[in-house]
């Protein structure tokens, strides 16, 4: 479960998010969406601690996120992930599961390599590998840590339809998930969304599905 209460962001004297109030409950697929500049990465970097929150609280499976025991229920998956180029996608994935606790699961690791389908490529250097299989390699790291609460910013941007496709799939073979993602694509999140959260000058609002499809797409807001 995500709770966010009051939060307010700005920069310098631009205010960015304004007391917003957002729940997204346990398992639930939740669309973060809004135009470019509306807030959206600031919402997310603050769920994850990486910018200070200068007021409101945030709590990810209950646990308040200015507390390191969060880390352990969530995994993020940014719009770029940084990998090593120079490794393999098998060594790329050994390499992040080392820095979890506890030893290396090698039963597991094949498990997501094999589930984002990129188990016949794990010996390639993936310098070699398309933008989508990149995708797919971060994504496969994320779900390695077998996190309850996943956090996903623009997972298929830039990616092509078969590409996009492929991210969706996945993401809706999982089970027992918290998943929060930000998207520009109506027909992707009609695929696997029950619930939207529309930013917009700097106020959240959460719909069903259905209600902000009929509200702002076939209304013509979007």
């Amino acid at each position: 479960m995500i709770e966010i209460k009051e939060l307010s962001q700005s920069y310098q004297n631009k205010v960015v998010l304004k007391d917003i109030n957002l729940m997204i409950e346990k398992n639930e697929i939740c669309a973060l969406v809004g135009s470019n500049g509306a807030g959206k990465s600031t919402l997310i970097h603050s769920m994850l601690n990486l910018i200070p929150v200068k007021k409101g609280i945030i709590k990810l499976s209950g646990i308040p996120h200015n507390k390191e025991e969060w880390k352990k229920n969530v995994a993020y998956l940014p719009e770029k992930f940084l990998l090593y180029p120079h490794m393999t996608g098998e060594e790329n994935m050994n390499f992040f599961a080392s820095l979890g606790n506890g030893p290396i699961d090698e039963k597991r690791m094949e498990e997501m390599l094999r589930k984002v389908n990129l188990w016949d490529h794990r010996s390639v250097l993936i310098k070699g590998y398309s933008k989508g299989m990149l995708q797919r390699l971060g994504l496969g790291i994320m779900l390695y840590f077998d996190s309850s609460i996943l956090i996903l910013d623009e997972p298929t941007s830039g990616l092509d339809p078969k590409g996009r496709s492929e991210i969706l799939t996945i993401l809706k073979s999982l089970e027992d998930k918290t998943i929060l993602f930000s998207s520009h694509h109506m027909d992707e999140i009609r695929q696997i969304c029950s619930h939207v959260a529309y930013l917009e000058e700097g106020e959240i609002c959460k719909f069903t599905l259905n209600d902000f499809y009929e509200q702002y797409v076939v209304g013509g807001l979007l």
